[in-house]
């Protein structure tokens, strides 16, 4: 089964959600601890293990801020 490694430029980040929403495997949400320069709580990846690398993620977030990588 495909790895994927995700990386984000959370001061950019709005707090939008859309790639929480339309990731198929549900492993992103909002770091609920952690404020960015934007005055949001950025999306963070909650179980990293479990990411396939699909990209669905970067390819909904309208800032740009999501990086994958495939394994």
């Amino acid at each position: 089964m495909a790895k994927g490694r995700v990386r984000f430029f959370t001061d950019r980040c709005k707090a939008c959600e859309l790639c929480v929403k339309f990731c198929p495997k549900g492993i992103l949400g909002l770091d609920e601890e952690i404020i960015n320069t934007l005055g949001y709580h950025p999306v963070n990846i909650l179980h990293p293990e479990d990411c396939n690398g699909c990209g669905i993620c970067a390819l909904m977030c309208p800032d740009m801020i999501i990086e994958v990588e495939r394994e």
